[in-house]
């Protein structure tokens, strides 16, 4: 009856209010004024996301709000990886003007497209019911397959998007699927339902077992992970190389949310199946990705692979909050999870800001040839990539370094040191890639002695990029206490 109507609380959401309302704005503003003048979209897109992380930093509280009849949650966990996905997509965007400008990419329906990506990843991350987060990852992916496509005259591009577009499709179907028999089995689509159900004892476990393999396919899909890697390389190599750079950041802190929202907080009961079966996907990307990335002669390809070998990392983090069969939750292998995904934004965001730094009108920084002779071009940036390699390749004392240690000691802890010495030995392979790019940048001549040109905003933000990987290598304690405080207050 409408007299039983209650309205929800509309102060937990008001930075996803507010980015709605500004993306509608924007959208009239740049219809409106056209071409002419772009720089009013881009300045008002990132206006808008660093009043979404000041909304957002303001309302901020240690309470466990839920609200929307319980399908949408605000916690220190989901607020945290908001202001982390707000700081990646204005570096992205930031990075990404000059080369869009360059070659007439610099389209409204760019900023609008990566507005309403990261709309979807704010609700994926204080999503409280499987609906919601459904709802969250369908606008993220949707607005994805279009940024792949964003340059209509590429052929590679669009078969990019393509592939994309139906391999996704197929993931969210999987996905949708499993959560469909999650509810059959336990009558409620709520995430605290779920878990209660499953605490009761009143589901049906066979079902739910069914259900949970097409649920971890579909996170392992929108992960990255093998068997359902057959997208990324494809993708990071055809999409235009701002775009390959986003999708490579900031999605990836709204999967991992994905994944905590599901399996710790909703199915964990169910964790002896799934924990078996992120051994499994872990073992396999961290194998496949590495040795797969020594064979590419394509940066972007070998980025991608590299991807695949870190989210087997980030699998193994998840799997090991699951120690022997009381499932004792484990705080340690859930924040050494959330580290290495801020750790490995990070360390992307480098990398695919110095390919964009480095490319120029009329030339495309796709080939490892082409870091060739870097540290006499400019030294500088020579040392940042070197610093994202050493990280990625896990050398001490960089981020990258003390994120898998982490990870390593969480995958100890409970009881697989197997596992851990197999992740130790493919990272030892997997470091020749790195190094690879390293020894070209400093000890072979350059193929291009054209001059590095770049905006002062983008120059100076990749070096703070840089030193950030360096600085939370050597100071690693905030990061880590920040990340450890987040989780623990919001279970």
């Amino acid at each position: 009856m409408l007299n039983d109507f209650v309205p929800p609380d509309l102060y937990p959401a008001s930075a996803e209010i507010f980015l709605v309302a500004m993306a509608c704005a924007i959208l009239l503003i740049d219809a409106f004024f056209g071409a002419q003048r772009r720089w009013l979209t881009s300045s008002l897109t990132l206006l808008t996301l660093v009043g979404c992380a000041l909304i957002t930093y303001l309302t901020m509280d240690a309470q466990v709000v839920l609200t929307f009849n319980n399908l949408f949650v605000d916690d220190l966990l989901s607020d945290f990886l908001k202001l982390l996905i707000y700081l990646a997509v204005i570096v992205a965007i930031i990075y990404s003007r000059d080369y869009l400008a360059a070659r007439g990419l610099d389209k409204g329906e760019y900023y609008l497209l990566v507005l309403f990506a990261t709309l979807g990843m704010m609700v994926m991350v204080s999503a409280a019911s499987f609906l919601t987060i459904y709802l969250g990852l369908e606008l993220l992916s949707l607005s994805l397959y279009a940024l792949v496509a964003l340059d209509r005259d590429s052929p590679r591009a669009t078969e990019a998007a393509m592939k994309y577009f139906i391999l996704g499709s197929l993931a969210s179907g999987l996905l949708l699927y499993g959560m469909s028999m999650v509810y059959g089995a336990t009558g409620t689509l709520e995430i605290g339902g779920v878990a209660q159900a499953l605490h009761l004892g009143v589901a049906n476990e066979t079902v739910l077992v069914f259900g949970l393999v097409f649920i971890v396919s579909g996170i392992a899909f929108k992960l990255g992970a093998v068997p359902f890697h057959m997208w990324v390389p494809d993708v990071y190599q055809g999409a235009p190389t701002p775009i390959a750079l986003l999708i490579a950041s900031a999605p990836k802190l709204a999967a991992f949310a994905m994944a905590m929202r599901m399996l710790v907080y909703g199915l964990f009961e169910l964790a002896e199946h799934w924990q078996s079966m992120l051994m499994i996907l872990a073992v396999l990307s961290i194998a496949l990705g590495n040795l797969a990335a020594i064979a590419q002669t394509n940066i972007k390809r070998m980025l991608a692979y590299s991807t695949i070998s870190h989210m087997g990392f980030l699998l193994l983090a998840l799997m090991s909050g699951v120690v022997g069969p009381d499932k004792h939750f484990a705080l340690n292998a859930y924040s050494s999870a959330l580290y290495f995904v801020v750790a490995y934004v990070l360390m992307s965001l480098g990398a695919f800001g110095t390919i964009l730094l480095m490319s120029r009108p009329g030339y495309e920084v796709e080939h490892l040839e082409d870091f060739k002779g870097l540290n006499q071009r400019s030294p500088w940036f020579a040392a940042v990539m070197m610093a994202v390699m050493f990280s990625m390749a896990g050398v001490p004392f960089f981020v990258g370094f003390f994120a898998k240690f982490s990870v390593l000691l969480a995958v100890v802890d409970a009881g697989y040191i197997w596992v851990a010495v197999f992740a130790v030995m493919f990272s030892l392979i997997g470091a020749f890639y790195y190094l690879r790019i390293v020894k070209f940048m400093y000890f072979d001549a350059p193929v291009d002695a054209a001059p590095i040109r770049a905006s002062l905003d983008m120059r100076f933000l990749l070096s703070v990029n840089g030193a950030a990987v360096v600085l939370f290598g050597i100071f690693p304690d905030a990061l880590v206490s920040l990340c450890t405080y987040a989780v623990l207050r919001s279970l």
